[in-house]
């Protein structure tokens, strides 16, 4: 039957064991039910694992005759053969009965409870944030009048520690941090100088506050970070009280290796990718960047609101210092004018409403700062981290898979000159060398075919983080909401007491007289 593998082509203990295994859903055997199959085999784990390799299956099921296929290599395995597609060819009679242990217990494997599949990122935004919470705080170190340097108290709350880093400090671990996970959603670092231009528009002072909380969401987005959070690189920038931490890091990074060396599914990734990846990846990158933009565009508007608040602020402040300015007049009032006016009184009475219109202004100037802190902060939270997702793209395809693409071109090259060496035969060495450096670089393609998988993989789980985030949206709609309504609630009182308290100096006709104006 020259290894035809069909329902009337294999014994009848084939069919049963499927139907013993299958999913009652549908007609396919899952791949973990089929892993607990092959673990029944007593085979090796290499071996099980070359059986593994030659069986076909699309989103972590097998097809009725992928399963066939597996049960004659796991005989063929049971019976000392190397398992290989070519060896069922060579099954003239029959195909062998594999091992699988006693019958009746097949069917407990489908009962047992299905593990997640390692692609899957089993996380809820409420888990990511309470993770952990990282207090920047800064420490400025004044040398002379001009301020020389910075310095940051690092405390978190999940190791309970506070330490002291530097800027150089946070862009020694980031480029560490690219290094060892170069796969994975690694924040941008703020800028370490003012831009040139940006003196112009903005303080020394406030570009250091800026860069602080820019420093603040970028070691939350990390030590937030499912991949990241236990990770001995992250333990060391945020617990290290050592002077020498940039070096502890470095030799960190340098013991472990970048994510691929250590991460146990950079071989199997392919296994667990699903058939349209590329498909997947390119739509969701697509989502994620109009995401982006609209996130970019909401950003601006809240920031331009917050800064309208403590321009209100500042208006009233002063709007109040100009009625004291105006009551303090003590310029004497003529007589042509003095049997019949107020203004005296009117003047003494404006002095006391600079007190009023000042707590106005710091009502305003609060509702500023909780625009900025509450509303602004989260939604740079979530654009630097959207910014990183579109980086970690650009990585994947100017990185990876542009090296993997070089390394064809080369391998092809040494094809080429394997080909003209042999047909024009020279030194015997040189072929040799030729051959050696062939299996070298086939060696390099099939170990950058992983990082390629390995890397489609992570760029997965990444995009499930993101979508794991965008419920942010309600925090950042409510810490809005909730911010105008406090705001207003706080003013309109403050305004009230103001209205009660001219009815009293001016009295309630000058306050409800008929407009100035006709309509």
């Amino acid at each position: 039957m020259a290894g035809e593998l069909n329902d009337g082509s294999v014994p009848p203990y084939y069919r049963e064991v499927y139907e013993a295994i299958r999913s009652k859903i549908d007609e396919r055997v899952q791949v973990e039910v089929f892993q607990r199959l092959l673990s029944r085999t007593d085979l090796p784990s290499a071996v099980q694992g070359q059986i593994a390799e030659h069986v076909d299956y699309t989103d972590g099921f097998l097809s009725k005759l992928s399963l066939y296929k597996a049960l004659a290599l796991i005989a063929l395995a049971q019976q000392g053969k190397q398992p290989s597609p070519k060896l069922l060819e060579n099954c003239i009679q029959e195909f062998p009965k594999p091992q699988l242990g006693e019958f009746k217990d097949l069917q407990t494997l489908r009962m047992q409870p299905t593990q997640e599949s390692p692609l899957t990122v089993s996380q809820t935004l409420g888990k990511l944030l309470a993770r952990e919470t990282v207090q920047v705080e800064l420490i400025p170190e004044k040398k002379g009048l001009f301020l020389k340097h910075v310095e940051y108290q690092i405390t978190s709350q999940h190791f309970k520690i506070s330490v002291y880093r530097r800027y150089s400090d946070f862009d020694v671990f980031h480029e560490l941090l690219l290094q060892r996970f170069a796969y994975r959603m690694v924040p941008a670092l703020p800028p370490k100088r003012m831009l040139k231009g940006v003196l112009t528009s903005m303080s020394e002072r406030d570009f250091i506050e800026g860069r602080r909380r820019a420093l603040g969401r970028f070691i939350n987005l990390v030590a937030r970070h499912p991949f990241f959070s236990e990770d001995e690189l992250v333990k060391t920038f945020l617990t290290f009280n050592g002077s020498d931490v940039q070096v502890k890091m470095r030799d960190a990074c340098k013991k472990m290796g970048d994510e691929f060396m250590t991460n146990t599914m950079a071989t199997l990734a392919k296994e667990y990718l699903p058939a349209d990846i590329q498909a997947q990846f390119s739509s969701s990158r697509e989502l994620i960047r109009n995401i982006h933009n609209n996130f970019h565009k909401l950003r601006d508007r809240a920031e331009k609101m917050a800064e309208r608040s403590k321009e209100n602020a500042t208006d009233l402040l002063m709007f109040g210092r100009e009625l004291s300015t105006l009551g303090s007049d003590g310029s004497p009032i003529p007589s042509l004018a003095s049997s019949q006016s107020t203004w005296g009184i009117l003047r003494q009475s404006l002095k006391g409403l600079s007190v009023e219109f000042a707590l106005l202004a710091d009502k305003g100037a609060q509702q500023g700062r909780r625009e900025e802190d509450d509303v602004v902060e989260k939604l740079n939270l979530f654009l630097d981290l959207l910014q990183s997702y579109r980086d970690l793209c650009e990585r994947h395809e100017k990185g990876v898979l542009h090296e993997h693409q070089r390394a064809l071109q080369k391998y092809g090259m040494m094809k080429r000159q394997m080909m003209s060496a042999t047909v024009q035969p020279k030194e015997q060495v040189s072929v040799e060398q030729l051959e050696s450096r062939i299996v070298q670089q086939e060696n390099a393609i099939q170990t950058m075919e992983l990082r390629n998988y390995f890397s489609l993989f992570c760029l997965h789980q990444e995009t499930q983080l993101i979508f794991t985030y965008l419920p942010i949206t309600s925090h950042i709609l409510g810490a809005f909401v909730n911010s105008q309504v406090q705001g207003h609630q706080e003013m309109g009182a403050v305004w009230n007491d103001l209205q009660q308290k001219l009815g009293c100096l001016f009295g309630v006709d000058e306050m409800q007289s008929p407009p100035l104006t006709p309509k």
